[in-house]
């Protein structure tokens, strides 16, 4: 079974949409585990130069709908335990995506995974777009009138 096939009964189809479902973050924790080592195995048979490879991978979270919501700390430390035991030291960055959170909680994870206490080989950056627009966008709402309030909002944010 190839690893994207194996990706799609263990991961996101366990819990329906990206994000969705009522699993608990140490239910994703080996599934994503898993993934990443399905990914690495495959890059390792078609001899993937490592070093020229960039990872954007999930973060370890509880589903949208969980009853139990985990701190940012527990996110982060999840996270890289799961980037840990999967990914090679010599994948020289890991790009995050906001996979659907909140500005807010994507930056605040972010922090928690660059502040966890154990050793992270890689450099940690974001890729963000959607995620740091978000309410720019909707001050804005699409209306030239509105164009001076979506700066504000934009200014707003890049000063905290």
């Amino acid at each position: 079974m190839c690893w994207l096939a194996s990706y799609r009964l263990s991961g996101r189809e366990a819990w329906g949409r990206k994000g969705g479902g009522g699993h608990l973050i140490y239910r994703l924790l080996p599934v994503t585990e898993q993934v990443l080592s399905f990914v690495y195995k495959a890059l390792a048979d078609h001899h993937v130069y490592l070093e020229g490879t960039l990872l954007k991978p999930n973060m370890v979270t509880p589903g949208q709908s969980s009853a139990k919501k985990s701190s940012h700390e527990e996110i982060g430390l999840a996270t890289v335990e799961a980037l840990r035991r999967g990914v090679p030291s010599a994948v020289p960055g890991i790009t995050f995506l906001s996979g659907g959170q909140s500005e807010l909680d994507a930056t605040a994870n972010l922090n928690a995974i660059n502040q966890a206490p154990l050793l992270k080989p890689w450099k940690l950056t974001f890729s963000y777009g959607r995620a740091l627009q978000q309410s720019v966008l909707k001050a804005w709402g699409g209306k030239d009138a509105n164009a001076c309030e979506g700066k504000d909002v934009n200014v707003g944010a890049a000063h905290k």
